[in-house]
């Protein structure tokens, strides 16, 4: 069965609501590596609920389900879907606790040929339920490796932001636990390709393998401490291309280039020197 263009296209969905508290904000905050060092004050503000404060990367984990459209009669060959970009940009500051609407809709499905694949743009607003204030827009790519030649739209895909060639500005080095993923997919990403290691070795892996919005959020984690001195209020956008799977107790580097507000960046897993996030791009103060 080919993948369904007009069916994604028309996709309407109920906004998910998703209500939080403090326990969540630490507890996704632990998943993606924060805390590691006790005595780093810096870091305990978003572990520790005495004047806590939340990671701005906190809001991939809101208003989401991973199967908003996984669905049989779209037509995607889901064994064959992978992550390809993520961003996110943040409106307001994101509340210690509360509840929020998720909204998501189909941007757009590109064929980018049979053997190549489509790819499907679909954005999520997140809004205060209280007071219906714009907090958080995320976008996503979804590389549907399988399911190229459906006869859709071959639009020209918009080239990923550039990292400069001169080295870098800024480095940072930070570990990942060793049970990161069983701490991360508390947050709400239960897939078991993050847990099971028969289930990963038949998705083509050695073992289970970092989310990859851990991955990003590690390295959102880096922006903060290094370009933002970790005060969220200065990280207004983060976008990046997936290109390698980290694996839970890796290091992850984050190579920074600072052009007055935007920042570009990469993400290098150090024991491997795998490139594993590229094109990243963020915006701060």
């Amino acid at each position: 069965m080919p993948l369904d263009y007009e069916k994604l296209m028309a996709l309407k969905l109920a906004p998910i609501e998703h209500s939080y508290g403090s326990k969540d904000v630490m507890l996704y905050a632990l998943g993606v590596g924060l805390g590691q060092e006790p005595t780093d004050e810096d870091q305990l503000r978003f572990v520790y609920e005495e004047n806590l404060q939340v990671l701005p990367s906190f809001a991939v984990v809101l208003g989401y389900s991973p199967y908003s459209f996984r669905r049989p009669e779209f037509g995607i060959t889901w064994s064959h879907v992978v992550h390809g970009e993520h961003g996110l940009r943040l409106h307001k500051p994101i509340p210690v606790q509360g509840t929020v609407l998720g909204q998501l809709r189909i941007l757009d499905v590109v064929d980018k040929g049979e053997d190549r694949g489509a790819l499907i743009y679909s954005e999520r607003a997140i809004t205060d339920k209280a007071s219906g204030d714009l907090l958080v827009t995320i976008t996503q790519t979804t590389f549907c490796r399988a399911d190229g030649g459906f006869g859709g739209p071959k639009r020209e895909t918009l080239p990923p932001h550039a990292i400069p060639e001169r080295a870098p500005d800024a480095v940072c080095d930070l570990p990942t636990r060793p049970e990161a993923a069983l701490i991360y997919r508390l947050s709400g990403d239960i897939n078991p390709l993050h847990v099971e290691p028969a289930f990963a070795k038949a998705a083509g892996y050695p073992r289970p393998i970092l989310h990859g919005l851990a991955s990003f959020s590690v390295a959102g984690h880096a922006l903060l401490k290094t370009m933002c001195g970790y005060d969220p209020d200065r990280l207004s956008a983060i976008s990046c291309r997936f290109s390698a799977p980290v694996y839970p107790g890796e290091t992850i580097r984050t190579e920074m280039w600072r052009d007055g507000k935007v920042v570009s960046f990469r993400c290098r897993v150090v024991e491997r020197n795998v490139i594993a996030i590229n094109y990243g791009r963020a915006e701060v103060t």
